[in-house]
């Protein structure tokens, strides 16, 4: 019974979910390929304010993190993120029409507000749907969407700058813009129709199949709450979520650094080494660290279940991707540049999938939408602090060598409090 039901809900939700993720994740990194290609230049932006803009999203998606997911969790996943899936895409969409770069200044942080919850709200969402046992394996499968995303997404958007300057009258990374914040409103009609917000109204599940389903997860659910889960305050408030929070900030610091600067890294490799590369030919080569780190992460969050591991299945992948990224650029040739970032993607890859099965160990509820939300909301500040200190190293030293020794660092001791805290918590007595 438990592989055929889980088979339905995998084949049914999962293809959906990693589609909105890989529209989500273009739409929020999309700016890291404007940049190089023409919007730096065209709005007269250095490397610090382009930084900033592309982290400046992420301050609008902190505000708003914890209040949309227990919106999510109170009035159900498919019509809050056709909500916000409207909202991002008009905000997407209009970002092709910038006048300069105070605006798009703006609208970076307009689209981390309409953004807040997605995220969260997706990971929350599965664990209405899979058991503990298989819910690292069922966010691997989500998360899959990220690399896809920054490998697929390369390329797409190098093709959409090439292909599309000058149509409509605007540059190529304005039509990119433009393009790629469509499929967001179109999709938010879908998920109204489409998604199903509990097992017990899943019609497209047989009623002993909806029992089965509906009847371990409300009994994993009581098992937690009488065990060892927290309330709400408790799961907003007590230092292991800031702690594994901020094991989050290692992780997404190391995505973030590399989605925003890793078109521009390339670029540079021109300079570094004499390698020139055309704008689609850049797009190519910054796709391969993203489709091994995709296949690193499904094998890697597997094996995670299947050993019920997940310490060092967190901080094994962030040592490695650590040691490996400040390197990249003192590597002789381009190749050997390469294979450093690429090991550091699958680092990154690897570690989140796993991560995200821990703080379901001890939340539930209303406590695990909002404690999921807050170690999201408080992790993402590396989305604002790693392309703004990577941007600001690389103006004040000329090169990017600074800014990814600090990833490197942080992706590092991040590892180190994750095993520091074991991971799973010690039975904390219920307040």
């Amino acid at each position: 019974m438990q592989n055929r039901v889980l088979s339905k809900v995998a084949i049914r939700l999962m293809p959906f979910l990693c589609l909105l993720y890989f529209v989500n994740y273009l739409d929020r990194v999309n700016i890291g390929f404007a940049g190089p290609n023409g919007m730096n230049d065209e709005l007269g932006m250095t490397a610090t304010v382009f930084g900033f803009a592309s982290g400046v999203f992420f301050l609008g998606y902190l505000v708003l993190e914890v209040p949309s997911n227990l919106a999510l969790h109170r009035f159900g996943a498919r019509k809050w993120l056709a909500r916000i899936m409207i909202t991002w895409g008009i905000v997407a969409t209009v970002m092709a029409f910038v006048p300069n770069a105070t605006a798009l200044v703006v609208l970076r942080f307009l689209l981390g507000v309409a953004e807040a919850g997605f995220f969260p709200g997706i990971i929350l969402y599965l664990t209405y749907w899979f058991p503990a046992v298989q819910r690292a394996k069922a966010v691997a499968m989500f998360m899959a969407a990220v690399p896809v995303s920054s490998a697929i997404g390369a390329t797409v958007s190098s093709a959409l700058i090439t292909s599309g300057d000058g149509v409509f009258g605007l540059s190529g990374w304005r039509f990119m813009f433009l393009v790629e914040g469509v499929p967001a409103m179109l999709l938010a009609v879908v998920t109204w129709f489409y998604l199903t917000d509990r097992p017990e109204k899943a019609t497209w599940l047989a009623a002993e199949e909806r029992e089965w389903l509906a009847g371990e997860l409300e009994a994993e659910r009581a098992e937690t709450e009488a065990t060892h889960a927290w309330p709400l305050r408790k799961a907003l408030t007590h230092p292991r979520i800031l702690a594994l929070a901020f094991v989050y900030f290692g992780i997404a610091y190391g995505l973030y650094a590399l989605g925003f600067f890793l078109p521009t890294i390339i670029k540079g490799f021109e300079a570094q080494y004499g390698t020139e590369l055309s704008t689609m030919e850049t797009g190519l080569v910054t796709a391969v660290p993203y489709v091994i780190g995709a296949v690193a992460m499904i094998f890697w969050a597997a094996h995670g279940d299947r050993t019920r591991e997940r310490v060092w299945h967190v901080a094994l992948p962030m040592l490695l991707g650590g040691a490996s990224i400040p390197v990249a650029l003192y590597l002789g040739n381009p190749i050997a540049a390469m294979v450093a970032v690429t090991v550091c993607a699958v680092g990154v890859c690897a570690a989140l999938p796993t991560f995200w099965a821990l703080p379901s160990n001890f939340l539930a509820g209303a406590a695990a939408a909002g404690g999921i939300a807050l170690i999201n909301s408080l992790g993402n500040i590396s989305g604002f602090a790693a392309p703004y200190i990577t941007g600001a190293l690389a103006d004040v030293t000329g090169s990017q060598r600074s800014g990814l020794w600090v990833v490197g660092l942080v992706m590092i001791a991040a590892a180190f409090t994750v095993i520091a805290l074991k991971a799973a918590p010690q039975q904390p007595q219920k307040s």
